[in-house]
């Protein structure tokens, strides 16, 4: 096990259910492999249920705590993983939203996969962005104000906070090395 993220401190948040399970799963375990302090804050708290391609119900994974009453001051880093349904629960939650806004105007890392960037789109801070994201997601960010490229990866050092977005489960290995990098950056 590396240390080389020994106290840096990363927020994943979701929804309670219809989580991408290796979206959610294999940054944690690559940031914790790395000496990263982790914690999973969902909307209620608790119980949450990832799915497999956003139709096979997987594994169920406790959170640490619940999206209310978390802050961008005690992380150094937000990751926000995709899932359909979890993407489409998470953007309308006004503490998600709040919580993107917060690490934003901090500037620190925002990450975010698949359809993760959906909650980018509903906290308002896409317009001028370069993103990936799923490909469904194109328009929707485009039609916010991004500028969408086909990547693996898209590491985008906006004004004074960084964006990292990612396509889908495939391409989870660039996707966890730039987090990685950011987080060594902070």
């Amino acid at each position: 096990m590396s240390s080389n993220l020994q106290g840096k401190k990363v927020l994943f948040i979701t929804a309670n259910m219809g989580i991408e399970r290796d979206e959610l799963l294999k940054p944690m375990q690559a940031l914790k492999a790395q000496g990263a302090s982790v914690t999973h804050a969902s909307v209620k708290g608790g119980e949450t249920e990832t799915w497999l391609k956003d139709s096979e119900k997987d594994v169920t994974v406790q959170s640490d705590t619940q999206l209310k009453g978390q802050s961008a001051e005690h992380y150094d880093l937000l990751v926000i993983p995709g899932g359909t349904v979890n993407a489409d629960n998470l953007r309308q939650d006004q503490d998600a939203q709040r919580l993107v806004q917060e690490f934003r105007d901090a500037g620190k890392t925002v990450a975010a996969i698949c359809h993760g960037p959906w909650l980018l789109i509903d906290a308002g801070v896409v317009p001028g962005k370069v993103m990936t994201s799923y490909s469904s997601v194109r328009l929707d960010l485009s039609n916010a104000g991004a500028s969408w490229v086909d990547a693996e990866v898209q590491v985008c050092p906006c004004q004074d906070w960084t964006l990292i977005t990612s396509r889908n489960p495939g391409d989870l290995t660039a996707f966890n090395e730039a987090i990685s990098q950011a987080l060594r950056a902070a």
